[in-house]
């Protein structure tokens, strides 16, 4: 996709604040002085059985975008395509009241969408959000020194395959549910407060590659310390089953280039490359300011040229 949007001749616009050169998680549009609009869409297949708790995590999943932007979102759109034929409609409607339910906790309106009749459910939120255009977050800011914390463990992909395969017990799949449809709004406002340098969200590419894309984008390497990683108990279980995602392996091959091995990682190394359904923010922050910040340490930022180093 990357490269496809590449070869596009793409108009240039001086309100235009982020677009496609740096891989960020939204495009940001200056509207005057004080005000910037955030756009961003995301929608993904089920992972989970409940179709309301799959709602809230999909919308969570898309919401995220805005709060990595250091934003709040104003208004969502539904996505859906639905196989009608396949499927009774009250499953649809669960999941609408689902990401409804999240809308609302973020403090937005939904004000319509999109469905199609696809052979394949998918559901998610194309979402507008608002932020001053001198306090946008970008994945481009991260400086030597800054400490990086990740706000939700990894493992999401793992459980998930989990969930799928039907050997995930129930408490799990609730468990891990909860981490998956919780809004990153919290994270996203203590960091702002704490003059947050850079942020991205954790999702489909892993932690390697959208660690990578802050990397490469901010000049530096991200230093990872394996110990400091925060893992799903059950995960770790799960992986030494085999339940490893088609899609981390898919990350590990388009990925591994860019990372240095101070230190091999063992059985640790698929969850850097995990793809996580609506995963942590990775937030680089000053030092002087990152005491007692309430999510897991797992690294730093040091000098370098758009690599990982893991330690």
């Amino acid at each position: 996709m990357a490269r496809a949007l590449g070869s596009l001749d793409l108009p240039h616009d001086p309100r235009l604040l982020v677009g496609l050169t740096t891989g960020d998680d939204a495009g940001v549009y200056k509207i005057r002085e004080d005000l910037a609009l955030i756009q961003t869409i995301d929608f993904i297949t089920p992972v989970v059985d409940d179709p309301f708790f799959f709602g809230q995590i999909a919308a969570a999943n898309a919401l995220s975008d805005v709060y990595a932007m250091g934003g709040d979102p104003l208004m969502a759109m539904n996505v859906v395509c639905f196989p009608a034929c396949k499927l009774d409609m009250g499953v649809l409607g669960e999941i609408l009241k689902g990401g409804l339910s999240k809308v609302k906790e973020a403090g937005a309106v939904l004000v319509g969408g999109h469905s199609v009749d696809d052979l394949e459910l998918k559901y998610g939120l194309s979402v507008t959000g608002v932020v001053h255009p001198e306090k946008v977050v970008t994945n481009a800011g991260a400086r030597p020194e800054d400490l990086l914390f990740l706000t939700k463990p990894l493992g999401l992909g793992v459980v998930a395959t989990a969930i799928k395969g039907g050997l995930a017990e129930p408490p799990v799949a609730e468990k891990v549910g909860k981490i998956m449809a919780t809004l990153n709004r919290d994270s996203s406002r203590e960091m702002l407060k704490r003059g947050v340098h850079a942020c991205t969200d954790v999702t489909g590419f892993g932690l390697v590659g959208h660690g990578l894309e802050m990397a490469r984008a901010s000049g530096v390497t991200l230093e990872i310390e394996l110990d400091m990683l925060p893992i799903i108990k059950e995960a770790l279980e799960y992986a030494a089953m085999g339940l490893i995602p088609a899609g981390a392996y898919d990350n590990q091959e388009c990925y591994r280039e860019g990372v240095d091995y101070a230190r091999e990682p063992g059985d640790l190394e698929m969850f850097l490359y995990d793809p996580q359904t609506s995963g942590g923010l990775l937030i680089a922050l000053p030092p002087d300011t990152a005491r007692d910040f309430p999510w897991p340490c797992i690294g730093r930022v040091v000098e370098g040229e758009g690599r990982i180093r893991l330690v």
